[in-house]
């Protein structure tokens, strides 16, 4: 070979080895509540997705992640549809993630089916909602997952009588049906039951009916956020604690954001959830640590940040483990088994019924210095979805 041919050559070998690697720019459409009385709970989702990428995104290089986010405006089936519909045939998304609500993650299942577009939920609760699409993932919480052994906890804890109040769709439902399943199998009597308008509900009237069956316990599921800090103010306010009326009921009464809003009223209460902003890891003191450096020294996440941080955690692992190019059925199959540490402890997504397989704690609200915090005095370890144990896929 000529000394020229040579260099000629040595020249093109030198390019292959300096080409840059093709990146692939992956389009994650969020749809979330970003306006109406419930846009504190999307805040919070949308504010942890940021914070994720901000932080993780060396994790996908070279590949990059595009956040295509849509407001559904609230439980809005017509137009969350809709918003999915126009993130998958307009927007061209590679994967779908999100939903406070369950009427609205339910509306998305047939799309989310006939595009074999994986959706990663974020919140929506209601245990049935991974069983209307192969292409629902669940990195959150089910309503079962927290109130059925909330109903054990309550006949151990010596409660023998509770009334239900809860908020009337389908977590509501989810929480009174296992609750009472779990109480009334231990022993202890319902005293009576009611079910609450998810839009604009007045509470006095509910819990005084409450209070008027003097049970021993309330136990009572509404939205996170703003719902309920109205039902706790209203619950102080028709005396339930000088009347010697507990309240109990899972983590989303409570929960941790908007605790500071809630005066006195919550000390004592217990509730069974999957997250306390004071767990004590080190995965979650390094979450709590980057939270506060973002978004300010008094800034707290609560549970919808969390699911949407992990949800994100779930999404990167499939675009790493895929090479940037996302393929439905293979993201499905990546997503079954995962395994990952979330701040609120180990996690998992069942690969039977691709639905998150979690710790559950029970707290106490109690004074922390000068704040109240949910104070975790017991643990249930990894406690899959009880609705799908009693009805397993088929």
């Amino acid at each position: 070979m000529t000394s020229k041919l040579k260099i000629i050559a040595a020249a093109a070998l030198a390019a292959v080895f300096v080409q840059p690697v093709a990146a692939d720019n992956v389009k994650v459409g969020i749809i979330t509540t970003l306006s109406g009385p419930n846009a504190s709970l999307g805040q919070q989702m949308d504010q942890a997705i940021k914070l994720y990428n901000k932080l993780h995104a060396r994790d996908i290089a070279p590949h990059t992640v595009e956040i295509v986010l849509r407001d559904d405006t609230g439980p809005a089936p017509d137009v969350a549809r809709r918003i999915a519909q126009e993130l998958i045939t307009r927007d061209r998304v590679n994967i779908l993630g999100g939903v406070v609500f369950t009427p609205n993650a339910h509306a998305i299942a047939p799309l989310a089916t006939e595009a074999k577009m994986p959706l990663v939920i974020m919140n929506a609760g209601t245990s049935v909602t991974t069983t209307l699409s192969p292409y629902f993932a669940r990195v959150s919480f089910t309503l079962w997952q927290s109130s059925f052994p909330m109903g054990q906890w309550a006949h151990q804890a010596g409660i023998r009588s509770v009334f239900t109040a809860v908020t009337d769709y389908g977590p509501g439902h989810d929480a009174e049906a296992a609750f009472t399943k779990a109480f009334t199998e231990a022993g202890g009597k319902i005293a009576g039951s009611v079910r609450m308008p998810l839009a604009n509900p007045d509470f006095v009237p509910f819990i005084q009916r409450a209070k008027d069956a003097n049970p021993e316990a309330v136990f009572t599921f509404v939205p996170a956020g703003r719902q309920a800090t109205a039902f706790m103010k209203a619950f102080g306010e028709r005396g339930m604690r000088e009347a010697n009326i507990r309240l109990i009921g899972p983590g989303d009464i409570v929960t941790d954001e908007e605790l500071p809003n809630m005066g006195d009223v919550p000390l004592g209460v217990v509730t069974m959830h999957h997250y306390s902003s004071v767990h004590d890891s080190p995965t979650n003191r390094e979450f709590q640590a980057a939270w506060k450096k973002e978004y300010g020294p008094n800034a707290v996440p609560g549970f919808m940040a969390v699911g949407a941080w992990d949800g994100m955690a779930a999404i990167y692992h499939v675009i790493k483990q895929q090479n940037g190019k996302l393929d439905g059925d293979r993201t499905m199959a990546l997503l079954k088994g995962w395994k990952h540490e979330s701040p609120r402890g180990p996690i998992m997504i069942d690969p039977d019924t691709r639905d998150i397989v979690q710790n559950e704690y029970i707290r106490r609200v109690e004074k922390l210095g000068n704040a109240l915090a949910n104070i975790e005095i017991g643990t249930i370890p990894q406690v899959k979805d009880p609705w799908k144990v009693f009805n397993p896929p088929k």
